[in-house]
C-alpha cells in the first residue's frame, strides 16, 4: 500500500483498528456565498480500502476545491452509485440561515446528514473546528478534506449537489448568474444586486445584503 494511502487513511486508521468500522467523513459547502443554501454531507468508506487502497476510479480524490468540475462530477457519480460507500446530503436554506445564522445553520445541515445514515456512525471525522451540537462523538481536523478520504468524499457530496441547486437556482433567477459564481459575491453578482435588490434565495443577514441599522443620534 502506498504512503499516498497510508496518510489519507490517517485518522480513519486507528478507529477501524479499534473495531469502529463505520467512520463518518464529515463537511459542508456554501457557508459564505450570499445566496443559496447551506449543504452538508456524510460519508462513510470501506474499512477494507485500507489495505486495497481506493478504487481506480477514486485516485486522485482531494479536497473538492483543489478539484476540477469534471473531476468532481465523476468522484460524485461514482460516490453514490458504487454500492460501497454509505452517504447523507442535507441542506439548510437561505430563510433559515438569516434566522439562526450560518455557523448553527451549518451544524444542522451537518447533524442532518448524519440522520440519513442508519444506525447512526459511532465517529465522525469533522473538517475544520469542532461541532458542538453535533450528533455523535467526533475528531475534528485542520484541512481535513485534503487529508482524509472520508472528508474529502463528503465535500464532493456537498459541493457537487450545492452547485446543482445553484444551476436550478439560475434557470429560476437569471438575472443573477447563479450558474457562474454559485452565489459568491462577485464582481458581478454584486452588480446584478445593485440593480435588481435581492430575490428569494439571497441571505438577507449577509453583508452587503444586511440592511444598516439607523443611527438613532
Amino acid at each position: 500500500m502506498s504512503a499516498k494511502y497510508s496518510n489519507s487513511f490517517e485518522f480513519e486508521q486507528p478507529l477501524w483498528r479499534a473495531g469502529v468500522h463505520r467512520v463518518a467523513g464529515v463537511d459542508e459547502a456554501g457557508r459564505g456565498p450570499l445566496a443559496g443554501p447551506v449543504v452538508a454531507a456524510a460519508a462513510i468508506l470501506p474499512p477494507a480500502w485500507l489495505e486495497s487502497g481506493l478504487p481506480k476510479e477514486l485516485s486522485g480524490l482531494n479536497d473538492s476545491k483543489q478539484l476540477t468540475e469534471v473531476q468532481r462530477e465523476k468522484y460524485f457519480e461514482f460516490i453514490t452509485r458504487c454500492g460501497h460507500i454509505e452517504f447523507g446530503i442535507a441542506g439548510v436554506s437561505a430563510a433559515v440561515i438569516d434566522e439562526i445564522n450560518i455557523l448553527q445553520a451549518t451544524h444542522r445541515a451537518m447533524n442532518d446528514a448524519l440522520a440519513q445514515l442508519q444506525p447512526l456512525p459511532p465517529h465522525a471525522l469533522v473538517d475544520g473546528r469542532p461541532v458542538k451540537t453535533l450528533r455523535v462523538p467526533q475528531t475534528a481536523i485542520v484541512k481535513g478534506d485534503a487529508r482524509s478520504f472520508s472528508i474529502a468524499a463528503a465535500s464532493i457530496l456537498a459541493k457537487v449537489t450545492r452547485d446543482r441547486l445553484m444551476q436550478e437556482y439560475h434557470l429560476e433567477f437569471p438575472a443573477y448568474g447563479f450558474a457562474e459564481h454559485k452565489g459568491y459575491g462577485t464582481a458581478k453578482h454584486l452588480a446584478a444586486i445593485a440593480e435588481n435588490g435581492a430575490c428569494p434565495i439571497h441571505r438577507l443577514t449577509f453583508a452587503p445584503l444586511k440592511k444598516e441599522e439607523p443611527d438613532l443620534f
